[in-house]
């Protein structure tokens, strides 16, 4: 029920200027491979749920960005988004196919303290209800977070964690997530991915992406 992801930090010291970055998630668990086009360029190909792109080197200003499905001009999400330079940013794309829309959210990259992870929640698993997110049989680390709804970056010890998804304000739990591993200096984004009562590839689970 848990992916990883690594999305490594391929700007370097010697990273065009006026660029932003940014990251496109397939978070609609029935909707099918799509392609990433900015202005009208592809950008990337063939991107399954629940997969990501690494970050991608793209010029700032308003740029129109379409999620195609795969090989087509069929497109399901358009939208013009304003980039700033230096800024790097994640694009989801969310929902069930018959109501796929985007997600942005502005990434905060800046590097954690000594011994410190950053993680954020996201919660992109369609009906689901508003969740708490736990340490298993602990305190709640992001509380109350309904669909679409996300946390800020938030820095924690490094080391590993045996987490649990619960229905908001309560102890029943949805879905385990043991051994959660957050290696110092590293900055994550877990969000919670499929469909209440689904199977196979869009069961109810949770994706781990590595932001740097």
């Amino acid at each position: 029920a848990l992916t990883v992801s690594s999305c490594g930090d391929d700007s370097g010291p010697t990273a065009p200027l006026f660029q932003a970055k940014v990251m496109a998630v397939h978070a609609s668990p029935d909707a099918p491979a799509v392609d990433l086009l900015v202005d009208d360029a592809i950008a990337g190909t063939n991107l399954g749920f629940p997969n990501a792109t690494p970050y991608l080197e793209v010029r700032a200003g308003t740029r129109n960005v379409k999620v195609n499905v795969a090989g087509t001009a069929t497109t399901v999400i358009e939208a013009d988004l304003p980039l700033t330079a230096g800024a790097a940013y994640t694009v989801f794309a969310t929902d069930v196919v018959a109501d796929i829309t985007p997600l942005v959210l502005a990434d905060d990259l800046s590097a954690p303290a000594t011994r410190k992870a950053h993680v954020r929640f996201v919660h992109l698993s369609p009906a689901a209800p508003a969740v708490d997110v736990a340490v298993t049989g602990g305190p709640v680390l992001f509380s109350n977070t309904a669909f679409k709804g996300y946390s800020a970056f938030t820095p924690v010890d490094a080391g590993t964690y045996d987490l649990e998804v619960r229905l908001a304000g309560t102890s029943t739990v949805v879905l385990p997530l043991p051994g959660i591993s957050l290696a110092a200096g590293k900055i994550y984004t877990v969000w919670a991915r499929g469909l209440v009562g689904g199977a196979g590839a869009q069961a109810l689970g949770a994706q781990i992406i590595v932001n740097n």
